[in-house]
């Protein structure tokens, strides 16, 4: 062999074969995004990040992968051929060419590993900047535009968006880098393996018919037939591995539940109810999973045999041949293992099935994801004004989601220092009607005047971050990073916190930890008036954000925001009469079902 003419020739061919793959390629993935719908799915996802008037690097790296996946091909083949040099060498006892051949084993070795490194890692800073991309693109998504909470007023809420979001996104990234390569390896090698096969192989009798280049031909028709065959077999796997991240992702949402609620479990000694519930949840999981294996077993078995029973078919074909000296052991050797390769590649649709199950329903759930962001987009919004200085609502109607009146027809200002107080029977829409004025709730008309950012909402359960306690008296203005918060020299912080008589915790004001599950429902209310002491907002929405807090105190708090900011316009939803007192006028809704509302002084 000469090698020398070798490494030209592969050369020429890698040349060759990537005009040839980019000019059968470009075509092909026009044709699957236009007119599949797995394909437009993909699209959708992720034409932006392969767009060259964002970024060229993605495109110039997919190419460098490309061209990388094709060297591998030609590398298979150049072991092809060392196998066939080798053992012929073996065959007629030459010991120069013996060695010359292990020399030469060195140089594809050497070029072999350092192609697979060069392509690991392309791959791998492929794949992270590829899910860091879509990452913030979804999360973006989900956040902007309140999409994380409105998504529940939709028909058919998106479940599990946390893991649509996290593992999805990675599975999705993995999956179509590792198949797309695949496929372009497996068409290629399969091109490039049928002409060494057709080389080798000679006529194969069936009956009194006589095939050339029979082996070629049995090759496929073999392979095709069976992956026919596998894909009947395999396909309910897609629906069984969608079932399967749903399941999973319920069942670890529950055990998210119970940590999240603990203490409310343990007291109410619902330890047999939640127990239940996991169970339940869990035998679903357990349940899919049998599917799974049972599916797994017909469609493994079926790929094993067939796999198999291909490993001794060259051998058989060629036998005559090589015994009546036709070809050496170096050609009966390549062709088995040129067999071997052709029928690995033509299976590789066979093989790779259950691959494509999983990707196809990972696929699925983002796409369905990112729809149902878009029908949230798509959800009524009232007509919000963001003003300065005013907190008012006008000709304001408030229906529920099946279109039942809760309020028709509001009128309402509320200014500085006449803070006012709604209220209602249980079930009359007072919490109703401050998401509409705070633009959270989708079915209601009218036009809303309120703060542009600057409108503080205290809810009956307040929200406390992740991070230190100082984090969460300024949240949402500051993040949870110590550093980006200040460090108070004046002593307002301490102040404010003995103000609402927590003071014991001035001590821990950095301290990193989970406060809502330390402090109690009422230190977390009083927090709650100790942030919009020091928010200064311009308008506030309490909703029952005192119903932890004995009279006293509840009087205490609301004393001192009217002192501190006297120029605060306050609205507070509340059934205690201990209210009164503290508002200068009131709103009662009806709740009844006709929109009818009584504001007085």
């Amino acid at each position: 062999m000469n090698w020398n003419n070798t490494l030209t020739e592969s050369g020429i061919w890698v040349a060759q074969a990537y005009g040839i793959t980019l000019a059968v390629a470009i075509p092909v993935v026009w044709i699957l995004t236009r007119f599949t719908a797995w394909g437009r799915q993909f699209w959708r996802l992720s034409a932006g990040y392969f767009s060259p008037r964002r970024d060229w690097r993605p495109l110039a790296v997919l190419a460098l992968m490309l061209l990388l996946t094709l060297c591998a091909v030609r590398l298979q083949v150049l072991f092809s051929n060392w196998y066939n040099t080798m053992y012929t060498a073996l065959q007629r006892l030459d010991e120069h060419e013996f060695w010359t051949a292990m020399a030469l084993f060195g140089l594809l070795a050497v070029t072999h590993v350092l192609r697979s490194l060069l392509d690991f890692y392309l791959q791998q800073a492929f794949i992270i900047r590829w899910r860091v991309w879509l990452n913030e693109k979804l999360l973006t998504q989900w956040i902007d535009g309140q999409s994380y909470y409105r998504t529940q007023y939709l028909p058919s809420p998106v479940d599990n968006p946390d893991q649509r979001i996290q593992q999805d996104v990675s599975d999705f990234v993995q999956g179509s880098l590792t198949l797309s390569l695949g496929v372009v390896n497996a068409l290629v090698s399969t091109f490039a393996f049928t002409l060494i096969l057709w080389t080798l192989s000679g006529p194969v009798a069936i009956g009194s018919i006589e095939i050339p280049r029979g082996m070629v031909f049995l090759v496929f028709i073999y392979v095709i037939t069976a992956t026919v065959f596998a894909i009947w077999i395999g396909r309910p796997l897609i629906q069984l591995n969608f079932l399967n991240e749903r399941f999973n992702a319920d069942y670890r949402y529950a055990l998210v539940r119970l940590r999240e609620y603990a203490e409310s479990i343990a007291f109410y000694a619902g330890e047999k109810v939640e127990g239940a519930i996991l169970r339940t949840r869990f035998a679903h999981v357990i349940s899919n999973a049998w599917a799974i294996v049972h599916r797994s077993l017909k469609f493994l078995g079926f790929n094993f045999s067939i796999t198999q029973a291909a490993v001794v078919f060259p051998f058989i074909l060629q036998a005559p041949r090589f015994f009546s000296r036709q070809i050496s052991l170096g050609d009966l050797m390549q062709t088995a293992q040129a067999f071997g390769q052709l029928q690995d590649n033509l299976s590789f649709f066979r093989n790779a099935y259950d691959a494509f199950a999983t990707y196809r329903a990972t696929l699925n759930r983002l796409s369905g994801f990112t729809r149902a962001i878009g029908q949230v987009q798509q959800l009524p919004s009232p007509n919000l004004h963001e003003h300065g200085d005013r907190l008012a609502a006008r000709n304001l109607t408030v229906t529920t989601p099946n279109g039942d009146l809760i309020l028709q027809g509001l009128n309402l200002e509320i200014v500085p220092g006449a803070p006012l107080l709604i209220r209602g029977p249980s079930g009359a829409g007072k919490t109703t009607l401050l998401r509409s004025i705070a633009g959270l709730w989708p079915y209601c008309t009218g036009d809303i005047y309120r703060p542009e950012h600057d409108t503080l909402f205290l809810a009956q359960k307040p929200y406390l971050p992740l991070g230190t306690l100082r984090s969460a008296l300024y949240y949402p203005q500051l993040s949870s990073n110590v550093q980006n918060t200040p460090t108070d020299s004046d002593g307002s912080v301490y102040e404010i916190l003995n103000d609402i008589q927590l003071g014991h915790l001035a001590e821990r004001l950095d301290e990193i930890a989970d406060w809502s599950r330390i402090l109690s429902l009422g230190e977390q209310q009083r927090l709650a008036f100790g942030r919009l002491l020091l928010l200064q907002p311009k308008a506030a929405l309490l909703d029952e954000a005192t119903s932890a807090l004995d009279e006293g105190l509840e009087a205490a708090m609301y004393r001192l925001v009217l002192l501190r900011l006297p120029q605060l316009m306050l609205a507070s939803v509340g059934h205690r009469s201990t209210l009164l007192k503290h508002h200068t006028n009131q709103l009662v809704l009806a709740g009844d079902k006709t929109g009818r509302w009584e504001f007085s002084p």
